[in-house]
């Protein structure tokens, strides 16, 4: 149960989320299903939050002594995600959400999709559902990466 309990911790860690979470689960040996589910769970929690409150937040922190450089940042990296998906999307705007959370890269994931979301006033329901489309790609995208390099290692040992 601890173990789980570190995964779903990890998972809900912004940049780090269930990309790091599923090869952290893979290399401790645990069950493949539970570990996802796990990661999802964990990795959509702060969701709904982060469309709701950090952009407000992230606004009235930007001018604060000891926090308003963390808030730019946060700002800063959420209207460059947003514009990115902007660009690239037209009218299939929240199929880019679900990709730029789906796919794996840094910088992208739920976190930064949904500040992202948020910033461009995108329909609250449509975008937790494509983030959480998008975090199932990315749980699915990690589990094949993470079995491969194990599998690797394990025939190597």
């Amino acid at each position: 149960m601890k173990k789980f309990l570190i995964i779903f911790l990890i998972s809900m860690v912004p940049l780090i989320e269930l990309r790091g979470a599923i090869p952290v689960a893979v290399g401790m040996g645990l069950p493949i299903i539970p570990a996802i589910l796990v990661s999802v769970v964990g990795n959509m929690i702060p969701v709904p939050l982060i469309f709701l409150f950090a952009r407000r937040f992230l606004e009235w922190g930007k001018d604060k002594r000891l926090i308003g450089g963390i808030c730019r940042w946060c700002l800063d990296k959420g209207e460059k995600g947003g514009r990115q998906l902007e660009a690239k999307a037209g009218k299939g705007l929240y199929w880019a959400l679900l990709l730029f959370v789906g796919i794996p890269v840094p910088g992208t994931g739920a976190w930064t999709g949904t500040l992202a979301a948020s910033i461009l006033n995108m329909d609250f329901r449509k975008s937790v559902l494509y983030v959480l489309l998008g975090i199932l790609l990315a749980g699915a995208i990690m589990i094949v990466l993470s079995l491969g390099v194990f599998g690797a290692i394990s025939l190597v040992k």
